[in-house]
């Protein structure tokens, strides 16, 4: 039967400054009477002189900062920037850095408003799930390209005592800005350039990995940012290539990733990001990592869910062309966990010095978090999911 492109609608408010020395044009798209809240990451953006370049643009204006945000932002750090923001009575939020930093902001930013707790805007036993209402205006100078932070109104957040990493969203929390300067990421260590690819590459397959509803636009779309990044990842990861044209197509196609274009009048999966979360909360390991390990698992898993999809993946990305459906697929799916491991990412929790003994535990996580019928069809069951974790040893 012929399935049909889903309806949908599409908003998307943020202004993107694109390129290179545009540093300067902060003052120009912050409004004059704001009183600005600088919010940073763990110091690179102070030891490679990023934060030093913002604050001698905005030196005219009233300007403060609060730094610190993890690489996982925490509640808890989270939580001492809501307090400044009302105590000084901040009018508009930057964030200088990576996704991390502007997922932080984006909490921030709503947290000062919330009528409330909040922790009420989580839910999955964390807090009571009230939606968002309003947010301080912020906006954002990109660093690091991996999680479409800067075009989208998404954010996760780590809960430390509670072992959660859950997100939250709302039409309020979209950036009014993002500068995106592709010579910032010049800095950036290999890992993190990797991690970035990794992470961009599962956001564009948790949209279109699922089953097809003639929705060719976005799957021609898709596929070309996936080819993208095979293409430009392993010059991304060479040490000192600072080629501006590949580091601009890294930043550009991270960002297309999970603006909401890719997503609309299709069904989306995001089990591969539940899965991982959870990892992370537990074992600490990067996020991009963590998807390094379930999204090959998951595809082998969900072989038979996903089939249709995944031939397409197979003929259209990897150009696999000859055997049956099934051999294709698994050439596809190898070839999957081979990019990840070319880019220096363990595909397995072994590679990590973790066994067995982590699946009870996660899967126990993801039932804490109500996480017990995912997917796209919502048919990834608790024992599914421990089928992943499982052929992911």
């Amino acid at each position: 039967m012929q399935k049909e492109m889903l309806n949908f609608d599409y908003y998307n408010p943020t202004h993107i400054i694109f390129g290179k020395n545009r540093l300067e044009e902060l003052n120009e798209v912050i409004p004059q009477d704001k009183k600005v809240l600088i919010l940073y990451g763990g110091g690179s953006v102070k030891r490679f002189g990023t934060l030093d370049k913002v604050k001698e643009v905005l030196k005219s204006r009233e300007v403060g900062e609060f730094g610190g945000i993890e690489a996982n932002p925490t509640y808890e750090t989270l939580i001492k920037a809501i307090k400044l923001v009302k105590e000084e009575n901040y009018d508009f939020l930057l964030a200088v850095g990576g996704g991390s930093v502007i997922d932080g902001t984006k909490f921030v930013a709503a947290g000062a408003l919330f009528d409330g707790e909040p922790m009420d805007i989580f839910g999955s036993g964390i807090g009571e799930k009230r939606p968002i209402t309003k947010a301080l205006p912020f906006g954002t100078v990109l660093t690091l390209p991996a999680t479409g932070s800067e075009m989208n109104s998404g954010g996760v957040i780590t809960f430390v005592e509670k072992k959660a990493k859950l997100g939250f969203g709302s039409a309020y929390t979209y950036p009014v800005f993002s500068l995106l300067d592709p010579e910032l990421t010049y800095t950036l260590p290999k890992r993190q350039l990797a991690n970035g690819i990794m992470d961009a590459y599962v956001h564009v397959m948790e949209q279109y990995m699922t089953y097809p509803v003639g929705a060719l636009l976005q799957d021609r779309y898709a596929e070309s940012l996936l080819q993208t990044l095979i293409e430009i990842g392993p010059t991304v990861i060479e040490e000192d290539n600072h080629d501006y044209n590949t580091r601009a197509t890294f930043m550009w196609s991270a960002t297309n990733a999970l603006n909401g274009t890719l997503s609309r009048g299709v069904p989306q999966d995001w089990a591969s990001h539940s899965l991982g979360h959870e990892i992370t909360a537990l074992y600490g390991i990067d996020h991009a990592r963590t998807l390094a390990i379930v999204l090959p698992s998951l595809l082998n898993v969900r072989r038979s869910e996903k089939h249709d999809k995944l031939v397409q993946y197979a003929e259209r990305v990897w150009g696999i062309t000859s055997g049956s459906d099934e051999e294709k697929i698994d050439v596809a799916i190898l070839k999957t966990r081979e990019f990840f491991e070319s880019l220096g990412a363990g595909t397995r929790f072994s590679d990590y010095g973790l066994g067995d003994e982590v699946v009870d535990l996660l899967v126990d996580q993801l039932e804490r978090h109500g996480l017990t019928n995912i997917s796209e069809r919502g048919d990834q069951t608790l024992e599914v999911s421990r089928q992943i974790y499982t052929n992911a040893l």
